[in-house]
């Protein structure tokens, strides 16, 4: 593994970008889980005044402020302006106040507040901002600032450089993928990278993020200097518009939930974005709200909207946040029985405000969506897998509830029988895939199986997007497909078919052996494929994944391919 480092360059006249890089995942968040390193990314624009935007955080503090050091004497740095404020950058920022003093800092206004809790001892100089407000560094960096808060980031600002034409985007456009290039060239390896970034921290709040995105569309760019991962220079047209699609793919799904959560070191917001993640996946809307700065009347306006509600807290002295409390509420005013519930949240010792917020829904006669998720601490890669899959379960059954309600229609009034029929009849050979990534597994029964090259031996399978194995079949990872055997095939598929809890182990009384590649081998298959994904393509309500096959072997020589009949096209 590479040590971390810092990769300087120059993005544009008077702008360098400090690339600090990691090859290594930095924490147990979702969208970090693709584990494919990151880099954080701050820019050092030099006119008559010097600004530094977005030092990163204290994972970097010592290697950047060396090579910081080699580029410009600190003492010559007049403003660090921050995109937005966390506490892992406080020790970054606290190195550079030490050896520059006279330092301005120039954030929004809840930026500001948050800076001076990080640092309570500093006597500080901020700037704060208002949208469209402007700062002239000289040599005709006249730099504007433009609001694009969320209810992740409410402190988030955009900082634009009319001459050069750069966009300083903050968490806007981009991706945690560590490498060598510095922009976006042959950017469509980048995309799926960038989609997954986009539906874990952007999806659960469309509606802001399409209003952030109107307003940076206003000014002509050339480059997006993003957060994390490789600038957007080549793709910049197309990755706009593939955002505005997924925006768009957001705002016309017909079943939407409201999100409603508080948080105190940061655990609780990731495990709502876990569940977030698995609902949004399943073609359900999420509108994500953060209770500390959101308003009485958006919070009502957002539950009475939504075909379910989830909230989630931090237990801090016994209780649940007075905002939290304060949106129970309002959402228990608001809101019919007839929505689906959930509560999550996380907590040190006791973790009483999630019995409170449970047994509040519980009194209330409302049915939920999924066990009752309780996290001590911070939350693991397997925590947060099975929040993915509680979200899952949550969306699932608001389109069971909805296709209940739904009058039913004749096959022949439909229009659409003599189709389906027809498609049914392709057969299908009956498989099950499975993938391990340390603690992490999954499997699913698979019949949509196809070899699609000779050269290099190739086979795609289609994965339905709100299947739980579906984040841990990504380009470069591993799977195993293991072939069924007919006249033994019965027990595996019925074990496979069940409907497993979130985070229920999937190979319980199941004989398996590990392949080479780490996923578990079915010792009861007629054969097995073990397989590196090479490709994925996004296809209506499935993901179509194209694999390698690396290695396989036939277990049972005179057996043969067990295959799935259908009926009709319309389902499995």
């Amino acid at each position: 593994m590479k040590p971390k480092d810092v990769q300087v360059f120059p993005v544009a006249e008077d702008i360098r970008v400090l690339r600090s890089r990691t090859w290594d995942r930095l924490k147990f968040e979702i969208e970090y889980a693709l584990q494919k390193g990151t880099t954080a990314n701050s820019y050092l624009i030099q006119g008559d005044k010097t600004a530094l935007l977005d030092p990163p955080g204290e994972s970097f503090t010592e290697i950047f402020i060396d090579a910081l050091k080699q580029r410009i004497d600190l003492e010559q740095i007049d403003y660090v302006i921050l995109g937005h404020v966390n506490p892992n950058r406080g020790e970054t920022l606290k190195v550079l106040l030490e050896i520059a003093p006279q330092i301005t800092f120039v954030c929004s206004n809840p930026g500001a507040i948050s800076l001076r809790k990080i640092l309570p001892e500093r006597e500080l100089k901020i700037n704060v901002i208002k949208n469209e407000e402007t700062l002239d560094l000289g040599k005709g960096h006249h730099l504007e600032f433009i609001l694009t808060s969320n209810p992740r980031y409410p402190d988030q600002i955009s900082t634009y450089d009319p001459k050069t034409q750069v966009f300083f985007t903050d968490k806007l456009f981009g991706a945690h993928i560590c490498g060598d290039r510095v922009f976006d060239e042959g950017w469509k390896v980048d995309m799926e990278d960038r989609r997954y970034y986009f539906d874990c921290i952007m999806a659960p709040y469309a509606r802001q993020v399409a209003i952030a995105l109107e307003k940076l569309a206003q000014k002509p760019a050339k480059i997006y200097a993003t957060g994390h991962g490789p600038l957007v220079r080549y793709s910049l047209t197309e990755l706009t518009h593939s955002y505005q699609e997924w925006l768009k793919q957001q705002k016309t799904q017909d079943l939407s939930v409201a999100l409603i959560y508080a948080s105190a070191y940061g655990n609780t917001t990731t495990i709502g974005e876990a569940i977030a993640r698995g609902i949004t996946k399943s073609g359900v809307a999420v509108e994500s709200i953060n209770a500390e700065s959101a308003d009485p009347e958006e919070i009502k306006a957002v539950v009475e909207k939504s075909a379910g509600i989830i909230i989630g807290s931090p237990t801090l002295g016994g209780h649940a946040p007075t905002q939290i409390q304060a949106a129970l509420g309002i959402a228990l005013a608001s809101a019919d029985k007839t929505k689906l519930a959930g509560v999550f949240g996380s907590y040190g010792w006791s973790g009483e405000a999630i019995d409170l917020l449970e047994g509040k829904f519980r009194d209330a006669g409302y049915k939920f969506g999924f066990n009752t998720i309780r996290v001590k601490f911070k939350p693991t890669d397997v925590t947060i897998k099975t929040c993915e899959e509680a979200g899952t379960d949550f969306a699932q059954a608001l389109k069971k509830a909805k296709k209940a309600r739904k009058p039913k229609q004749s096959a022949a009034a439909s229009g659409v029988d003599r189709t389906e029929q027809a498609l049914g009849r392709l057969v299908n050979s009956l498989c099950v895939v499975t993938a391990k990534q340390g603690e992490l597994s999954g499997a699913m029964l698979a019949s949509w199986v196809s070899q699609a090259t000779f050269n290099p031996p190739g086979l795609t399978v289609a994965v339905a997007k709100d299947r739980a194995i579906e984040s841990l079949l990504h380009t470069g990872d591993n799977f195993v497909l293991n072939v069924l055997q007919e006249g033994n095939h019965i027990p595996l598929m019925k074990h496979f078919l069940k409907p497993f809890a979130p985070g229920e182990e999937r190979f319980v009384d199941v004989a398996t052996e590990e392949a080479e590649n780490g996923s578990p081998i079915l010792s009861d298959s007629l054969a097995y494929i073990e397989c590196r994904i090479d490709n994925r393509m996004e296809c209506g309500d499935h993901w179509l994944v194209y694999a390698v096959a690396e290695k396989g072997k036939l277990l049972q020589s005179e057996g043969i391919t067990a295959v799935h009949h259908r009926k009709s096209g319309s389902h499995y």
